[in-house]
């Protein structure tokens, strides 16, 4: 049964939001103005890290000794046994800025921290917000993760900004990988015969993967660039290089998978003559655990406020590291509407969206979302209890 005061709690709570919503609308356009790349967050963590303290907020700088990381301690209630964490994520892409929506996605987990905290005394819980720096690049949260910082969360939670409204985001798992292939160089008129072509290597491998494709799933996904071909075209290429993304909703498919194609590379060194090198380049990032009693939540959620959730057969869209915290903990990472039209993230076209006006309406919503389900845990423990049975599972 959901207790009387829950709706009270909700609406001091959405009362603050509203107060204080401004600063995490210009804390969105400095950051959208600033865009700073993964690693390098430094004037965005700053920002966040000032704004928090400004209310009273105690903030810990360089968390897990990750200089752009931070963790703010919203909320203590240390008798509750309840312990939820917000994320916030603030790196922007190369080139195209904030295109991912992390400037209004770290601006409303912002926002939804100031309005529980001001409301610290009616919702008895232990409330965090962790800065996870580098989303885009070496994924900062899976070395945060596998140190246990999130062990001792019930649930953590973050809102993306997408092209619809989701529940749930289902990722893909992730493994990234060079294949530096090295040969003999020659002359390629004079005595070709000399030489051993690293870049037939490396075309044999790429002709091999492609050949592969019709015998995977096809949820999986293998693409991939070279990204060294030679000096010259007049020298047998000595050294070649190619990076490639493998992709699968099931971490241990991919496993599977990546072993095949590692056989292609050797089995194309071997038929060229040369060598291949495989060198991991980037963190394995882990598909999404499914928590269905936390989704089923915010189903709720966002029906409560009239945001219409996408049900449709879905696919798989890309990897984040928050996979791997939802091995450690209940993870959630639902996606909100920036736009009536379909804009594809990572365009230039979805970062311009973050310096429009409509991007407040999305902060202040994306912010409701979060303050609730914390509201909700705390008055429906049932309903937690239920979310960290699914995560048992």
């Amino acid at each position: 049964m959901v207790d009387l005061r829950e709706n009270e709690v909700k609406d001091a709570v959405f009362e603050k939001i509203d107060f204080l919503a401004r600063e995490a609308f210009e804390l969105n356009c400095f950051l959208a103005e600033n865009p700073e790349l993964s690693g390098k967050e430094y004037l965005a963590c700053e920002k966040i890290c000032a704004l928090l303290e400004s209310h009273g907020i105690t903030v810990e700088r360089a968390f897990a000794g990750i200089p752009t990381a931070f963790r703010g301690t919203v909320c203590e209630a240390p008798d509750s046994g309840i312990n939820i964490g917000i994320i916030a994520e603030y790196d922007a892409l190369p080139e195209i800025g904030h295109a991912c929506g992390h400037c209004a996605s770290g601006s409303l987990s912002l926002l939804a921290a100031l309005a529980l905290h001001e409301c610290a005394d009616l919702v008895p819980a232990n409330i965090d917000i962790i800065g996870t720096p580098d989303e885009e690049a070496t994924g900062k949260k899976i070395e945060m993760a596998e140190a246990g910082l999130f062990d001792k969360y019930d649930f953590v939670i973050m809102i993306h900004m997408d092209s619809k409204n989701k529940a749930e985001m289902k990722l893909l798992a992730l493994s990234a990988f060079h294949y530096n292939f090295r040969g003999q160089p020659a002359h390629a008129s004079a005595c070709p015969w000399a030489g051993k072509n690293a870049l037939n290597g490396a075309m044999l491998m790429i002709h091999g993967f492609d050949m592969m494709r019709q015998h995977l799933k096809p949820t999986t996904r293998v693409h991939g660039i070279i990204i060294r071909g030679g000096e010259a075209s007049n020298i047998v290429p000595e050294y070649a290089s190619a990076e490639y993304t493998f992709r699968s909703p099931d971490s241990r498919y991919l496993a599977q998978v990546v072993k095949l194609l590692h056989d292609c590379a050797k089995g194309a060194a071997m038929a060229t003559q040369t060598s291949v090198e495989i060198v991991k380049y980037a963190p394995s990032l882990d598909s999404m655990k499914p928590n269905p009693a936390g989704t089923a939540m915010l189903e709720e959620i966002f029906a409560a406020q009239g945001l219409p959730v996408f049900k449709g057969e879905d696919e798989n869209i890309g990897s984040s590291d928050i996979g791997n915290v939802s091995f450690r903990c209940a993870a959630f990472h639902p996606t909100i509407s920036i736009s009536d039209e379909d804009i594809p993230c990572h365009t230039r076209e979805f970062a311009a969206k973050m310096k429009e006006k409509d991007i407040e309406r999305v902060i202040s919503a994306g912010t409701r979302i979060i303050c609730e389900m914390a509201v909700r845990s705390v008055y429906e423990p049932e309903r937690l209890e239920a979310i960290r049975r699914d995560f048992r599972k």
